[in-house]
């Protein structure tokens, strides 16, 4: 029985009809039957993946991503990963849609049923086009209200998913956040874009104020470009296009790849705009909507004169925006936009090549997210006049901005979150690292920085680069752990003489080494390491004090009586009155006296029952000696088996329980206090 992707009807009436057009009279309808991996699996299924597409950060239950693979045996899946190099799979999307059509007798958008069946070859084809992949997208996170059965309305964030299929329908999938079970995807909607031979898929997003509009691009086989529109009820200021736009509708037979749209500023009329750009063979189209009073604009030209060979991939960087192409001939394009009063001009620049990519062939490349890095896979090109039989595929990475760059693109962060960037704070590490100091002008900037606007953010910016100088002045380790240990040492017997011969000659060399010298640089550097620690535990008790009150503050609108709740509420009382010098942990403190009413609530030892006391926000160990680790968020002991730890491995937060709160159960949800990365 030979494997299909796909259920498209009866198998007896299935395996009948693949009899009949495996031998069908008409050589047209007989090879293209025989030439279609899909309806003809004989032909042989590869293995691999086509396709794959990132969501947004913060979609699975650890505020991490998903990742949607389409398969070459065209099945699409959607995975998480909590652990390193370990991928869950949470649904097949290409199975629940094959049930779902199979519920409605494979009947198009409009319920009309199918007037034929399989023994029809354009009926076979149709159903298996309608459910084959091409290429999926995720959408941005959107809130939406949900009324809950007491009619009290909810704030949910969902994700939509769409899926271009081969007849060229768009089929969307909504996924409501956090994602953790392959049972809550639900189907949304089917849009027919009527392109008859799809290629590639993009989001359209435009936000301006409080209008939202969103629409799905898709481009074509033979050259034509449409934004199809997408409804979505229920999101707050949200419009809906009310016909499809035409982007480009010469049918030149040039198909449209790598389609990528980015929001703008137009900085001349001071509106925001988007900018989709693709390749079309040697050239790259673009085009530039901008909604003003008058309605939707539309500017579209093409690039021409960029590569003598098709190009194979195309990358935007959202930081500064910027245009990478490269072609199989190895170059690598950097196009800027600048704006006019109606139209764009690209600048174009060719990009130094790395020596160790000289004649070798690039199949992609990639952008980080804030443009410190590109990516690029290449594989050997020709080898003495000969393609070569095996290729080995590598990946290269160049870097697009210097670690001064970086750092300034760090200090005016509008995201206020280290977590994401973690490109440019790679840059800035290879930098202390390898000079083994802070840059001066980086740390006066920042100090000024934090003198002005005191913000957390700031804080663990410090706290990140204390941390790398002080590793950057450890001692390298020269034994190899991950070697097994000897079980038995061998013994060499040797002559007498040249033992002794031995022993004179490491005499002269002690004799000969400078050991005050080294002795005293030894010193030194012990010095300087234990004062890089000091300022270390000094900044992070900063925040750790910070997020203390900002948690107190939490439980003080939250509590209407002194009670006995999971936040050590008393011994974070007792730590922040330590310094006298924080005005705002008095006041904060006297209000919390106040309602407290001279009540004290001691945590305890679960296995003794002896008092926890609060001497340090890290950990915590009762008279007998049982140490417990505390939770970064809470502060509460974590006493029990399972906790959860922060992506650098920086800090724990202890689970929810279910007698807690909703506020605490939020203060739980919290990012990891000293580098903003999430909880997992």
């Amino acid at each position: 029985m030979l494997f299909l992707p796909f259920k498209v009807g009866p198998s007896v009436e299935l395996s009948e009809a693949m009899v009949k057009f495996a031998t069908h009279p008409d050589p047209t309808v007989r090879q293209a039957f025989l030439a279609d991996s899909v309806i003809n699996p004989s032909v042989g299924v590869h293995k691999g993946i086509k396709y794959a597409s990132w969501s947004p950060l913060g979609c699975d239950s650890s505020g991490r991503c998903l990742l949607a693979c389409l398969t070459l045996d065209h099945r699409l899946t959607i995975h998480n990963s909590h652990k390193r190099l370990e991928w869950n799979t949470l649904v097949d999307l290409t199975k629940k849609y094959s049930e779902r059509l199979k519920e409605r007798n494979y009947a198009r958008k409009d319920d009309k049923l199918p007037q034929t069946n399989l023994q029809d070859f354009d009926e076979l084809q149709r159903r298996f086009r309608m459910q084959t992949p091409l290429r999926m997208e995720w959408s941005s996170i959107y809130t939406i209200k949900q009324v809950q059965p007491d009619n009290t309305g909810v704030d949910l964030e969902m994700v939509l998913l769409a899926v271009l299929m081969e007849n060229g329908d768009l089929v969307l999938w909504k996924f409501v956040l956090p994602f953790t079970d392959g049972a809550d995807v639900t189907f949304y909607d089917t849009i027919e874009s009527g392109v008859t031979r799809p290629s590639d898929l993009a989001w359209w997003e435009y936000e301006n104020a409080d209008r939202r509009m969103s629409g799905l691009i898709v481009g074509s086989e033979v050259g034509p470009v449409k934004i199809m529109p997408v409804s979505l009820s229920g999101v707050k200021g949200y419009f809906t296009l009310r016909h499809p736009v035409i982007l480009w509708k010469e049918c030149d037979e040039i198909a449209v790849e790598n389609l990528k749209c980015v929001p703008m500023i137009h900085p001349i009329h001071k509106s925001s705009c988007s900018l989709i750009v693709a390749s079309r063979g040697c050239y790259v189209f673009w085009c530039l909507l901008v909604i003003s009073p008058a309605g939707l604009n539309v500017h579209n030209s093409h690039v021409a004169g960029l590569h003598s060979l098709p190009v194979v991939s195309l990358a935007v960087s959202q930081q500064g925006v910027a245009v990478y192409t490269c072609s199989t001939d190895g170059w690598i394009k950097k196009l800027t936009p600048t704006f006019t009063e109606s139209t764009l001009i690209f600048k174009q620049e060719e990009m130094m090549r790395p020596e160790n990519l000289t004649g070798r062939r690039i199949h992609g490349i990639a952008v980080s997210r804030n443009g410190a890095y590109i990516a690029l896979v290449s594989t050997q090109g020709m080898v003495d006049g000969y393609h070569p039989v095996n290729r080995t595929y590598q990946v290269h990475f160049v870097t697009l901005k210097t670690p001064e760059a970086a750092a300034a693109l760090l200090l005016r962060s509008p995201t206020q979150n280290l977590y994401k960037m973690a490109d440019l704070l790679d840059l800035v590490r290879w930098q202390i690292l390898k000079n083994k100091s802070i840059p001066a002008s980086l740390q006066d900037e920042l100090d000024q920085k934090i003198r002005e606007a005191d913000s957390p953010y700031l804080w663990r910016f410090k706290l990140f680069l204390v941390r790398i100088l002080h590793q950057s002045l450890q001692s390298p380790n020269t034994e190899n752990n991950w070697k097994p240990a000897k079980e038995g040492s061998k013994v060499f017997i040797r002559d007498a003489e040249e033992e002794d011969g031995e022993d004179k000659e490491g005499a002269v060399k002690e004799e000969g080494e400078p050991g005050g010298e080294k002795l005293e640089k030894e010193e030194n550097q012990e010095e300087q390491r234990a004062e890089v620690q000091a300022w270390m535990n000094t900044v992070e008790t900063h925040l750790m004090r910070e997020n203390m009150k900002k948690v107190l503050g939490v439980v003080y609108l939250n509590t209407w009586l002194a009670e006995n709740i999971s936040i050590p509420t008393c011994g974070l009382v007792e730590y922040l009155s330590k310094d006298t010098n924080d005005r705002a942990s008095e006041v904060l403190i006297g209000h919390i006296k106040n309602k407290m009413n001279k009540q004290t609530f001691s945590e305890r030892c679960s296995l003794c029952q002896d008092v926890l006391p609060f001497t340090d926000h890290k950990q915590t160990m009762c008279k007998n000696g049982h140490m417990w680790l505390r939770c970064a968020l809470s502060y509460q002991a974590c006493q029990t088996l399972t906790f959860r730890r922060c992506l650098l491995l920086d800090s724990i937060a202890r689970l929810p329980e279910p007698e807690d709160p909703e506020w605490i159960k939020k203060i739980l949800q919290a990012p990891c206090t000293l580098c903003d990365s999430p909880m997992i």
